[in-house]
């Protein structure tokens, strides 16, 4: 087993729309907003520092990442998509860590609240003890967040091709991806809609009422 590396968390919320009148990183969500419950769960051991990247634009939330601890990255203008968040995170992190190959990072986008834990937990062991080049989560048929890439991918960002997203890397790179396959629909749970913040809300009242 390699000894343990650097674990950075980088979070795209450059993005984030509006929902139920304000902007849905914002809402309340049991007692606290959607992005305190999503960064809650990154308030891990194994995480060195996490990185968000808000919008020039959007004060509210910079303040609210800065209240939690957060790791704040706003960009000079408005980056045209995910892969522009993302990048701006790893240059980041280059310049004020310059990782190894050994080190590591995991990208989470903001707009999955229910992530927690005990999947961020599953997610580490798997990590330290299978070592593997790419690890994402797997429910059912289908893939999830958070992803964990060796820190080597992070130059590969940069070839992304015009118009396609992260995922391009777990195709690219198909024979370094392991799958771990986990029952914590969390990994797949993403706010979009206000049905989806309703569910999230009965969701989290049955958990606080057990």
């Amino acid at each position: 087993m390699r000894p343990l590396g650097q674990m950075f968390a980088v979070i795209p919320a450059g993005a984030s729309s509006m929902l139920m009148g304000c902007p849905k990183l914002l809402l309340p969500l049991a007692g606290a907003t959607v992005v305190d419950r999503f960064l809650s769960a990154f308030d891990h051991s194994a995480i060195t520092n996490r990185y968000v990247v808000v919008s020039r634009t959007d004060l509210a939330l910079q303040d609210e990442v800065i209240r939690l601890a957060g790791t704040l990255v706003v960009p000079d203008g408005d980056p045209p998509d995910m892969r522009a968040d993302v990048s701006l995170a790893l240059d980041t992190i280059q310049r004020e860590f310059a990782p190894s190959d050994d080190d590591a990072w995991l990208l989470a986008p903001a707009d999955y609240p229910a992530l927690d834990v005990s999947l961020i937990d599953e997610l580490m062991h798997c990590w330290h003890q299978a070592e593997p080049a790419i690890l994402v989560p797997r429910i059912g048929a289908r893939r999830g967040h958070p992803t964990l890439f060796r820190w080597k991918f992070a130059r590969e960002v940069a070839r992304i091709p015009v118009g396609r997203g992260l995922n391009w890397l777990l195709r690219e790179y198909a024979s370094d991806v392991t799958e771990l396959i986990v029952d914590n629909d969390s990994a797949i749970t993403v706010l979009e809609t206000a049905e989806d913040y309703a569910l999230m809300q009965a969701k989290w009242e049955e958990s606080l009422a057990r």
